[in-house]
């Protein structure tokens, strides 16, 4: 049985367990993570699991928060993530989605995006959130704009030699 963290008009937010390995083997190997995230070499199922286990469970038990996958209410179908996650070289806590292609443009990112946000500020007692983005990624910094996410500064990240913009908002 999956404890849903946060629920909207169509979606459903939970942590991830290791029945969705072929979500995230899915999505890690996605054309968008790809270019705009970059390869987590998950080349099966099974490392899709690991990575789970490894990566965001961890977040869970170090933080109280993490990536939650992204499930719609009606059908149950599993369309990508959204989260929190507290990055190395960022002062304040990430808020971060991806979805499969199939379930872009359809408004998930925000409506998920905007659950999350209202989850950090009511629910964890978060101060300010920050967003990261390659220049090149319009979508995102689009939707990051329409969250009401203001543009602060260009940085660079430990371990990723691409420069990001990094967008940030005050929650109280």
């Amino acid at each position: 049985m999956n404890t849903y963290i946060i629920e909207t008009e169509r979606l459903r937010l939970r942590e991830f367990n290791s029945t969705d390995g072929e979500l995230i083997y899915e999505l890690l190997n996605s054309p968008g993570w790809l270019k705009y995230i970059g390869s987590r070499s998950i080349s099966t199922v099974d490392d899709a699991v690991n990575y789970i286990e490894s990566k965001l469970q961890k977040g869970y038990r170090d933080s109280g928060f993490g990536f939650y996958l992204v499930e719609l209410k009606a059908t149950g179908d599993k369309t990508g993530m959204c989260g929190l996650v507290k990055r190395e070289g960022l002062d304040d806590i990430d808020l971060g989605f991806a979805l499969l292609p199939q379930y872009e443009n359809k408004g998930y990112a925000a409506e998920s995006s905007l659950a999350v946000i209202q989850y950090a500020k009511n629910i964890l007692n978060i101060d300010k959130l920050a967003a990261i983005t390659l220049p090149s990624n319009l979508s995102s910094i689009k939707l990051l704009e329409k969250l009401g996410m203001k543009f602060d500064k260009k940085i660079n990240i430990p371990g990723d030699q691409e420069e990001l913009l990094l967008y940030k908002m005050a929650l109280k």
